[in-house]
């Protein structure tokens, strides 16, 4: 949908070549990053004349290409000695120095860095040349320089939301069975997708009526991964109850996660991880291992179960604890989205990253 400006104080009456703020994405498929970034676009809509720059985010303006951001960010915007352009992926921090460095366009640029670990010698030097850096984590900040600020990924608690019968969102997604679990992302090892396919082979035979989903797309170099789970599940008797139906659109996504009964992420490596929060909002508890932020998720265990090293038989076995006891899985679905709403809105998020933006603009 088409963005029409704001006209509060302090927004940006956006003319041609004249815009505050241009967020780039530049990925053709939808990813975490991708579904973090829109979030935030769309609170920051209600706050600037904010231009999308490459490809669609949804609820989020109608994008722009890449010559029409430089052709409108070759002035600085009305009362401020520059643009910003808000980027989180190494071709768009090229994009952004191209821009600023190579053209001379008044633009500054701010990074988003989610990874708990040290970047590659390419992302390192991209980073060292940005005008700002927001670490999602304490952790993360540790990695790169120039941080101004700790903003935590947020959700966008309105997109996400708890169905008024689960039951009836489940039945609403089409598969079968009588309720849901799922693993959403990238199909690889790195992502743990080999360990859901173990923790439900293990888990489902204790859990009649339950359909465990492996939503998400595995790129040319993972299909032979891909193929080596599927016959794996074949082996076990259960191509009926473990589905690959790829990957979701994103504006099926939240539809999908309110009829879930419980969400697992078991990756070996996550910078931050957002599905397990995305299932918080949607009263959805989860399972997750001891990567990524999942820990300061749970809240202790109220929301969710965090495993040691994400190993599937301490998975499968936490997952049919949770969804054999009703009243403790209806407890810790209210508890998820109470966290969500209370610790990790997208609203915080928003208000953090655009702080950083004022502190940039004011010191011209």
């Amino acid at each position: 949908m088409p963005h029409e400006p704001s006209h509060r104080p302090g927004a940006y009456q956006g003319d041609a070549g004249r815009q505050g703020l241009f967020v780039l994405n530049m990925h053709r498929n939808f990813t975490g990053v991708s579904a973090t970034a829109a979030a935030v676009t769309r609170q920051q809509c209600q706050e600037f004349d904010l231009k999308l720059v490459g490809g669609p985010l949804p609820g989020c303006p109608e994008p722009i290409s890449f010559s029409q951001a430089l052709r409108l960010s070759r002035t600085p915007p009305p009362g401020k000695p520059f643009h910003i352009w808000h980027v989180r992926r190494n071709p768009e921090m090229r994009a952004g120095l191209y821009a600023r460095d190579l053209l001379r366009l008044p633009v500054r640029l701010v990074f988003t860095s989610a990874a708990q670990r040290r970047h590659s010698l390419l992302p390192r030097w991209l980073i060292s040349r940005m005008d700002a850096v927001i670490a999602t984590t304490e952790e993360a900040s540790a990695f790169v320089p120039h941080v101004h600020a700790v903003a935590p990924h947020g959700v966008d608690i309105e997109r996400f939301h708890p169905a008024p019968v689960r039951s009836d969102a489940w039945a609403a997604t089409g598969f079968p069975g009588t309720a849901g679990i799922a693993t959403i992302g990238r199909i690889r090892e790195e992502k743990g997708t080999d360990r859901f396919v173990e923790a439900m082979i293990a888990a489902l035979p204790r859990l009649p009526g339950f359909t465990a989903l492996v939503v998400g797309k595995a790129t040319v170099e993972h299909k032979g991964f891909l193929a080596r789970l599927r016959q794996q599940v074949a082996d076990a008797g259960l191509a009926d109850r473990i589905l690959f139906p790829g990957e979701i659109a994103a504006p099926d996504l939240p539809g999908l996660i309110r009829g879930l009964s419980l969400l697992v992420a078991l990756p070996r490596y996550e910078g931050y991880g957002v599905t397990p929060l995305e299932a918080m909002a949607s009263s959805v508890p989860f399972v997750a291992s001891d990567a990524g932020w999942f820990e300061a998720f749970s809240g202790g265990g109220a929301a969710g179960r965090v495993i040691p090293g994400g190993d599937p038989a301490a998975a499968a076995d936490a997952i049919v604890d949770i969804l054999s006891d009703p009243d403790q899985h209806q407890t810790m679905a209210d508890a998820a989205r109470a966290r969500a709403l209370e610790r990790f809105s997208v609203d915080a998020e928003a208000e953090a990253i655009n702080a950083v933006y004022e502190t940039l603009w004011s010191k011209g």
